[in-house]
């Protein structure tokens, strides 16, 4: 895996001067792209997103935001709907990546409360709510909500996948074969039941949406401007 997570990195890091070129908003990127990839790693290898890695990154988040604000536009609204007028481009800038990383980190927090209620067991750790305050300090809400949707979606197409190939390859078959002799169910629906139990870091696939949601703001921004 090393090797991989050090190719990655080039060609992230690569990628991004490409879309960005040398300005204030590749240094923002390239500082989210370390702290996510760290997160996407550690999360598939361990199931760990360390507070060590997103209470920084939610400040680094903060900080870049005011230099190089998210583009939102949901801070402009609220101050044109409240004060009649806008701050300092700094101060929306920290206000679009407040919102953005609450808006994260509580939309992810009351669905796994929901989850919780519906299912009768945890669905995801706090760490993947932390994973998203960091994240949206950086994306705000809008971009926020689509790497949550984007993730959600990988996360259940692979989820179904991993499940469909360990079923088919007779994953947990004895331990079915021995409930089922003890009257528990048949072998088949039993073995179905072992593999939908199989959990998959939802870190790791809201770190790769982060990414892509990363990468095609750049590509959506440069084709606006080539129109105009």
């Amino acid at each position: 895996m090393y090797p991989l997570v050090e190719l990655a990195t080039g060609l992230l890091f690569v990628g991004c001067y490409l879309s960005f070129g040398i300005t204030a908003a590749t240094v923002k990127w390239l500082l989210f792209i370390c702290l996510i990839l760290v997160l996407t790693v550690t999360d598939l290898r361990v199931r760990l997103l360390p507070d060590l890695v997103t209470g920084p990154g939610f400040a680094v988040g903060l900080l870049s935001s005011a230099f190089v604000p998210p583009d939102d536009g949901m801070a402009v609204m609220l101050s044109f709907h409240f004060f009649r007028r806008l701050p300092p481009e700094w101060v929306l800038g920290v206000a679009e990546a407040i919102l953005g990383a609450a808006f994260g980190s509580l939309l992810l927090w009351g669905s796994a409360a929901v989850y919780k209620i519906i299912r009768g067991r945890e669905g995801l750790g706090f760490g993947d709510v932390k994973m998203m305050a960091m994240a949206g300090a950086f994306l705000g809400v809008r971009d926020t909500f689509i790497t949550i949707l984007l993730g959600t979606l990988l996360g259940s197409i692979v989820g179904l996948a991993v499940i469909l190939t360990l079923y088919a390859a007779g994953w947990g078959r004895q331990l079915a074969e021995r409930a089922s002799r003890r009257g528990m169910g048949t072998a088949t629906a039993l073995r179905w039941t072992i593999a939908s139990q199989y959990q998959l870091p939802l870190g790791t696939f809201l770190g790769v949406a982060a990414l892509m949601v990363v990468f095609a703001m750049s590509m959506f921004t440069g084709a606006a401007s080539r129109l105009r």
